[in-house]
């Protein structure tokens, strides 16, 4: 689903490459993309699988999912794509459903699709005036105005700080609190601006200020980190020995999450340190596989999105492999 978007706004998967690489792709693979976005990983993975690979596509937003229906009808592709509409945390049933288990890798790329950024009324961006609404499935859940309108201050705050990691989240929550006892929120702009108001502007930043405050309230409408939480282990289990998960995050809540899942599944004690005598008869699932990976320069000078990408994986070993 993440891209960096290019002057053109041409959808432009991040790390492409270097993601297909990292899941050993082969002929006749079986291969999940969890986040269709754009498609670009998807139709990379189906080539790189070519003669007989298949590939189960999901997303939540029922634009990618229609992008991916039509991909799956070109006849390059027939009877080579699977496509599903919902979380990916369900990716263990969604590739069941199409007998596709065990597999060989999985990708989950974290970001927002350019689609996604570019269509203002979906709210994702305040580069253009749009409904405040940020839900990846319009069809359910509470849009983002909902939140900045009802919740109490201090909820405010919290979701400013735990999700965005914004440090004046409790000046921003004050400052929205009062303007809406005036008028609600309705869009992105009225947004941007006020927490622009809270907190002073640019001041030669490269980061616009409402851009935390933002993260915060996509991840927080999404519930994101709770579907990564749920994701990886069923990933992991629906890997055969040998298959990869391959995940693409975008900042640093989501990459401490995976880094932390790959060290524990990876690790034959995870008992607490200094435990003198193992006693969780933990058995590792996971190999983690190389170094995290980031944009190369030249993908950053085209997409700078891609800045803030980076790549882990991990193989599935074997029931009783040494670590």
């Amino acid at each position: 689903m993440g891209s960096a978007k290019s002057s053109t706004s041409t959808h432009v998967p991040v790390l492409l490459q270097e993601a297909v690489d990292a899941l050993n792709t082969r002929p006749g693979g079986r291969y999940v993309d969890g986040t269709f976005g754009g498609g670009g990983h998807t139709r990379a993975l189906l080539d790189d699988s070519s003669p007989g690979g298949v590939v189960l596509a999901i997303d939540l937003d029922p634009a990618a999912v229609n992008r991916a229906r039509s991909l799956a009808s070109e006849r390059m592709y027939s009877g080579r794509l699977f496509v599903d509409h919902g979380s990916f945390a369900d990716l263990a049933g969604f590739a069941a459903a199409h007998d596709l288990l065990p597999l060989d890798g999985v990708l989950l790329d974290l970001g927002l699709s350019s689609h996604q950024l570019d269509t203002p009324d979906r709210g994702f961006s305040f580069g253009a005036d749009g409904l405040l609404d940020m839900r990846f499935d319009v069809s359910s859940g509470q849009p983002a105005s909902d939140l900045i309108n009802h919740l109490e201050e201090p909820a405010l705050a919290d979701i400013f700080w735990r999700f965005g990691e914004e440090p004046k989240s409790r000046r921003i929550a004050r400052l929205i609190t009062e303007r809406r006892s005036s008028a609600p929120f309705e869009t992105t702009t009225q947004l941007a601006a006020a927490v622009e108001a809270a907190i002073g502007g640019r001041r030669g930043a490269r980061l616009h200020p409402a851009t935390r405050t933002f993260q915060a309230l996509r991840i927080a409408v999404n519930d994101e980190l709770a579907a990564l939480a749920q994701v990886l282990p069923v990933a992991a289990g629906a890997l055969a020995p040998g298959g990869r998960l391959a995940v693409i995050s975008f900042h640093s809540l989501e990459d401490r999450m995976v880094k932390h899942f790959m060290r524990t599944e990876s690790a034959s004690c995870i008992c607490p340190p200094g435990q003198p005598i193992c006693t969780c008869n933990h058995e590792p699932r996971l190999t983690v596989a190389g170094k995290p990976v980031r944009a190369r320069e030249e993908e950053v000078t085209a997409n700078p999105r891609s800045r803030s990408a980076i790549l882990r994986v991990a193989e599935r070993i074997a029931p009783g492999t040494p670590e």
